[in-house]
C-alpha cells in the first residue's frame, strides 16, 4: 500500500511538472534562461530567489519541479526493485526511469539548440508518456488491481450483459480511444510549438465556416487539432457507452468512464476558451494538462478492460496463486493471458504437476521403509 500511495505521489507531481511546462511554452519564456543546466551560471539550487522574475520565474521553476519529479521517480525505480515481486512491473520503472532521463537531456537540448520545433514537439510528447508511465505503475500496485477487483460482488458480474473477460468489442475500442487522444495530444503540441495557436481565430467556427476558405500550414494544424477532437469525443462516447450498457455494475470501468465524460467536457471547454481569450496563458495551461488527465483516465480505463489478460501474469504477493477473480473465468472461456491458451501448455503443466506429486509419494515411501540408523 505504501509502494502505491508513493506511486500516486510521483504521478500527480508528473501532472504539476506538464501544467508547468505549459506555463513555459503559453509565456512564452522557454528562453528565459538561455543556458543549461545551470541558471545564468548559477547551479540550479543555488540560483536568487530575488532573481526569478518574469520568465525567469517559469522557466526556472519549471526546471526546479522537472528535478524532483526526476529523483521521486529514481526512488519509485528503487523501491520496485527492492519490493515488487513482478519483473513486469519492476521492468515498467526501469523505462520511467530512462524516459525521465531522456526528457531532461531532450529539455536541455529545447533550451541549447533555441528552441527548434521537433525537439519541443517530442520534448512534449513525452513528458505524456512519463506521466503515463508513473499513472500505470499506480495503478498496478493499487490494492483493486491486486486483487482484480474481486470484492464488486459475484452478483454484480453475473448482471453483466456481457462477460469482461470475453468482451473483445470494449478492449478494443478503449485501445484506440487511448491511441487517438494521444495523437490529439501530439497534434496539439506541434500547434502550439509552431505557433498555429491562433490560425483559426473563431470557434466553433471556422472563419465563419465549418471548413475554412482558405488554407496554409498553420490552418492545417489548427484544423487537424479540431477534427482530432471530434474524433476522440466520438470514441469516447462509444468506450463509454460501451460500459455503462454492458458492465454497469462493474465500479472499477464505471468510475474512469464517468470521470473521462467529465475531463472530456472540461477540455472542450478550455479548448473553446484558449481562441477565444486569444491563449490566456492560465487556460492554455490548464487545457494541456487536463489533456494529459483524459489520456491518464482512458489510459486506466483501458487497463481495467484488459485486467482479465493479465489473469496467469499477475501473481499475488509473489506466490504462486493466479488472481482470484479472473484466473477461473478466463480458464472456462479458453484464454491465457496474452493470448489464447493452448492445450499442449496445459497437458504439460500436468504432466509436470503429476511427476512432482508422484516424486513427493516416492520420497516418504522410502523414508517409512527405512528408520533412522537403518540403513547407511
Amino acid at each position: 500500500m505504501a509502494l502505491h500511495l508513493y506511486a500516486l505521489l510521483v504521478a500527480v507531481s508528473t501532472a504539476i511538472l506538464i501544467f508547468a511546462g505549459g506555463l513555459v511554452t503559453s509565456t512564452g519564456s522557454g528562453l528565459s534562461v538561455p543556458d543549461w543546466p545551470t541558471t545564468y551560471g548559477w547551479f540550479m539550487l543555488t540560483f536568487p530567489l530575488d532573481k526569478m522574475v518574469g520568465g525567469i520565474f517559469y522557466e526556472h521553476t519549471h526546471r526546479l519541479i522537472a528535478s524532483v519529479v526526476g529523483l521521486l521517480i529514481v526512488g519509485l525505480a528503487a523501491w520496485l526493485w527492492r519490493s515488487e515481486p513482478r519483473p513486469w512491473v519492476r521492468r515498467l520503472g526501469y523505462v520511467a526511469l530512462a524516459a525521465v532521463i531522456t526528457q531532461g537531456i531532450l529539455g536541455g537540448i529545447t533550451v541549447l539548440w533555441f528552441l527548434p520545433d521537433a525537439i519541443s514537439i517530442a520534448h512534449a510528447g513525452l513528458a505524456q508518456l512519463v506521466f503515463c508511465l508513473t499513472i500505470s505503475i499506480a495503478l498496478f500496485t493499487s490494492p483493486g488491481w491486486n486483487r482484480s477487483y474481486s470484492r464488486s460482488g459475484a452478483g454484480i458480474f453475473a448482471s453483466e450483459r456481457k462477460p469482461l473477460e470475453t468482451d473483445r468489442t470494449l478492449r478494443r475500442v478503449a485501445i484506440a480511444t487511448t491511441g487517438l487522444t494521444y495523437a490529439q495530444i501530439i497534434v496539439g503540441a506541434t500547434m502550439r510549438h509552431t505557433g498555429a495557436g491562433l490560425a483559426i481565430p473563431d470557434f466553433p467556427w471556422a472563419f465563419g465556416h465549418l471548413v475554412p476558405p482558405v488554407w496554409s500550414a498553420a490552418i492545417a494544424i489548427h484544423y487537424a487539432h479540431r477534427v482530432g477532437a471530434v474524433l476522440v469525443t466520438a470514441l469516447a462516447l462509444a468506450t463509454v457507452g460501451h460500459v455503462l450498457y454492458h458492465h454497469r455494475g462493474r465500479i472499477e470501468l464505471r468510475r474512469p468512464s464517468l470521470l473521462l465524460l467529465t475531463l472530456l467536457t472540461v477540455q472542450i471547454t478550455l479548448g473553446a476558451l484558449t481562441v477565444l481569450t486569444g491563449k490566456h496563458y492560465v487556460i492554455n495551461s490548464l487545457h494541456v494538462v487536463t489533456g494529459a488527465m483524459v489520456l491518464a483516465t482512458s489510459l486506466v480505463l483501458t487497463l481495467r478492460a484488459c485486467r482479465p489478460r493479465f489473469a496467469g501474469r499477475d501473481m499475488i504477493a509473489g506466490s504462486a496463486t493466479p488472481d482470484p477473480a479472473y484466473a477461473p473465468t478466463v480458464r472456462r472461456a479458453g484464454l491465457a493471458p496474452f493470448g489464447p491458451s493452448t492445450g499442449s501448455g496445459s497437458s504439460r503443466a500436468r504432466s509436470r504437476d503429476g511427476k512432482l506429486r508422484a516424486s513427493r509419494a516416492g520420497r516418504g515411501t522410502e523414508q517409512t521403509r527405512r528408520p533412522d540408523g537403518a540403513h547407511a
